[in-house]
């Protein structure tokens, strides 16, 4: 199965990165995760949709091309990042290539309730009628304390943590499993 990982931090040392980082090893016989960052997509400017920059182009082919997305958000002002509200802007233009395609959302924060907030509302956008993406409920992944949970070299140590996304991702599987019989 393959899976767009949505990294919603562009900071260099980011623990969502990390976190997207652990699936895809962590998973590889099971889920081909391809990790897609947000520092190269411009700014929305509906002047252009009709005709975007080759890296939305690029970017908006990886998403239809994949069987699900991932979806990893910090929590910044109680929300998800505002390079992430781009992107999604970008995906539910024109072609809209989220319509239909199954998602599920992770976060690592380094509060204590992890990204619990900023998953709420990008689980509401993910509904609205640009995107369409159903999304795996109950199986949100909000790794608080991150900088407690992944070592210096970005792997991710906290063993609770770890056997918790286990069975999300054995979930997430079956979940698609069902939705492509």
């Amino acid at each position: 199965m393959k899976v767009a990982a949505i990294v919603g931090s562009i900071r260099k040392n980011s623990y969502n990165k990390q976190l997207a980082e652990f699936v895809k090893h962590r998973y590889a016989e099971r889920i081909d995760l391809e990790i897609l960052t947000l520092n190269d997509i411009p700014m929305y400017n509906q002047d252009t949709e009709n005709e975007p920059p080759q890296a939305v182009i690029d970017f908006k082919a990886k998403v239809k091309s994949a069987d699900a997305v991932l979806w990893l958000t910090p929590e910044y002002n109680g929300t998800v990042p505002g390079v992430l509200v781009n992107v999604i802007d970008w995906l539910s233009r024109v072609d809209k290539v989220m319509i239909g395609k199954p998602s599920f959302i992770m976060g690592a924060s380094l509060g204590i309730l992890g990204t619990v907030k900023a998953q709420m509302h990008l689980r509401d956008i993910l509904f609205a009628g640009g995107l369409a993406s159903p999304v795996l409920i109950g199986n949100e992944v909000y790794v608080g304390a991150a900088h407690t949970k992944f070592d210096a070299e970005g792997s991710l140590i906290d063993e609770n943590t770890v056997k918790f996304i286990d069975s999300v991702i054995a979930n997430f599987i079956a979940w698609m499993d069902k939705l492509q019989r």
